[in-house]
């Protein structure tokens, strides 16, 4: 009875605790949209005529973004200013594509949202310029039912996206937060990847959004690490740039004990649902036995592949000339970068997604492609 009593108590302390957060929660955004709606009722009475004749300015603090809207037709600048501010975007509005453009030189915005049937200036002309001046903003063309064929031709002069007219509050801040998520993530993926050194040990527990290399391994442009025994011998796995493209492998085939292999060669094989790919060999020597519990537990070469992932103990029979076609330390990560970012081209993330394991293979594991650094 008293175990009872005790798991009701915590499900009522639990489910009160979810409420007060709730309630909470809600009176935040409520704070905040009223505060919104303040901005908005001032702020399009201020006078920025010497910037745009027409120009009506909204700024919240901590905008999400920052959008331009031009359209001749003021209802239609009255809804995007009403509709955005108050889902937290700063937003600038013009009746004239010229007005438009004078603002995209001197002001940063994420967006330009443009009419595509204008008297001065059409849609197109915007979209065009717009793109010259500046590549990094994303132009939404504003088009009516009629208009639809002509906005999609748009999208090959640059505009990212179209909009049709009329619109309602839900369906314009849902179309404009799903551009916004859009555009972080092409954002994401244009910055450097972040390449830590770091102890074998250590590298299990890099985080999935970064990538690491490990002090004291040398690296194959196949991708293959290198570790030197005590006794001379070299241990042998797969980097941590193989282990997050691939993502899972359910079979890892090893090279026989005894065997031969020559630098360049296939020495290792990894299966998985998407295909296969091949490892070619880091170094030339033999054999001396491979990882057993990889056998029994393929999971263990993406979960550690510095340590308990290891594949191969090798006696490598030319490793004083060979060595210099290795990369190591410090060095490796300018390399590494570029080979993350020709992999998020090659699978638009860079992460598992629908990765064409062929496709990487040929290009980042091909076999005799050993650059010195």
């Amino acid at each position: 009875m008293t175990a009872v009593l005790i798991l009701l108590m915590f499900v009522a302390f639990v489910g009160l605790d979810l409420l007060v957060r709730t309630i909470l929660r809600r009176m935040r955004e409520n704070r905040a949209r009223m505060a919104r709606e303040a901005v908005l009722k001032t702020s399009i009475h201020l006078d920025f005529t010497h910037e745009a004749k027409s120009l009506k300015r909204v700024e919240v603090p901590n905008p999400r973004a920052r959008i331009l809207a031009v359209d001749d037709e003021a209802v239609v600048l009255d809804s995007f200013r009403r509709i955005l501010v108050l889902e937290g975007f700063s937003v600038d509005t013009v009746e004239h594509g010229p007005e438009a453009l004078g603002l995209v030189q001197r002001h940063d915005y994420d967006f330009v949202f443009t009419d595509l049937k204008m008297p001065d200036m059409d849609g197109v002309e915007v979209v065009k310029a717009v793109k010259h001046l500046r590549p990094d903003v994303d132009v939404v063309v504003i088009t009516g039912y009629g208009s639809i064929e002509t906005a999609v031709e748009t999208l090959q002069q640059g505009a990212c996206e179209y909009v049709q007219k009329p619109f309602t509050a839900d369906e314009l801040g849902e179309f404009v937060k799903k551009l916004l998520i859009k555009r972080e993530a092409r954002i994401e993926m244009s910055r450097r990847p972040s390449v830590r050194v770091v102890s074998p040990e250590m590298a299990d527990g890099v985080p999935a959004s970064e990538f690491c290399v490990t002090g004291g391994s040398f690296l194959s442009a196949g991708h293959a690490w290198v570790r030197i025994q005590p006794e001379g011998r070299v241990r042998i796995g797969i980097d941590d740039f193989v282990r997050k493209a691939l993502g899972t492998v359910k079979e890892v085939v090893l090279p026989e004990r005894g065997q031969t292999v020559r630098q360049g060669e296939t020495l290792f094989t990894l299966e998985g649902a998407a295909g296969t790919v091949h490892v070619a060999a880091p170094i030339s020597g033999r054999i001396e036995h491979g990882n057993l519990d990889l056998k029994n537990a393929p999971g263990i070469l993406i979960q550690s592949p510095y340590d308990r992932g290891w594949v191969c103990l090798m006696t490598p029979s030319d490793l004083a000339s060979e060595l210099p076609s290795l990369k190591i330390g410090k060095p490796v990560i300018d390399w590494y970068q570029d080979e993350i970012m020709r992999l998020r081209a090659l699978n638009g993330a860079g992460t598992t997604g629908n990765l064409d394991w062929a496709a990487f293979e040929k290009q980042f594991l091909g076999a005799n492609d050993h650059a010195q650094v």
